[in-house]
Formats: structure tokens, C-alpha cells, sequence
């Protein structure tokens, strides 16, 4: 498995699921997730194009 794979489908997954949770009444929560989530995306994505 290639390097930065496992944080950017991780970070998918959280992003995916704290966007689920933006209309609900725990919208703080939902957004400090989906930052985490997003970040992991970014971070896995420099992993995978620097490790190429």
C-alpha cells in the first residue's frame, strides 16, 4: 500500500461523516471534524506525491 493512502482515505471518511453532521445541533463538533478530516486529506495527498 502506497504511502499517505491510509491518513487520505481516513481523512475522507471523517470529512464525509462531520459534513453529515453540520445540520444538526452539534455543528462546533461537525466543524472541528471536518478541519481534522480535511487536514488529513491534505497531509496524506503531499505523502502520496512526494513518495512517488
Amino acid at each position: 500500500m502506497r504511502e499517505g493512502m491510509i491518513p487520505t482515505v481516513l481523512g475522507t471518511v471523517v470529512s464525509a461523516s462531520s459534513a453529515a453532521l453540520l445540520g444538526s445541533k452539534y455543528k462546533l463538533a461537525a466543524y472541528g471534524a471536518l478541519g481534522f478530516g480535511l487536514a488529513h486529506i491534505v497531509l496524506g495527498a503531499i505523502d502520496l506525491v512526494e513518495h512517488r
